[in-house]
């Protein structure tokens, strides 16, 4: 029997190095394990979450198509 790992539907994922000091990643670790992730996942989260929170994502799709509730009953 083959496992098969579950792929996110991601674009292309790119490398780069990281400097933070010590205490930073310590703390990034501990985090990290708290949530049962990597310490790259993690990393991959904060800065996905703030992006998201200072609305700098492109909005998704379906998003965008979808009309607001608000905007439903106004219209």
């Amino acid at each position: 029997m083959t496992r098969k790992m579950a792929k996110k539907e991601t674009t292309k994922n790119k490398s780069f190095i990281l400097r933070i000091d010590a205490d930073t990643m310590e703390a990034i670790e501990a985090w990290a394990a708290d949530e049962f992730r990597s310490t790259n996942g993690q990393l991959q989260w904060i800065i996905a979450e703030a992006l998201r929170k200072a609305g700098r994502l492109p909005q998704k799709r379906k998003a965008r198509m979808k009309p607001d509730k608000e905007e439903e009953k106004e219209t």
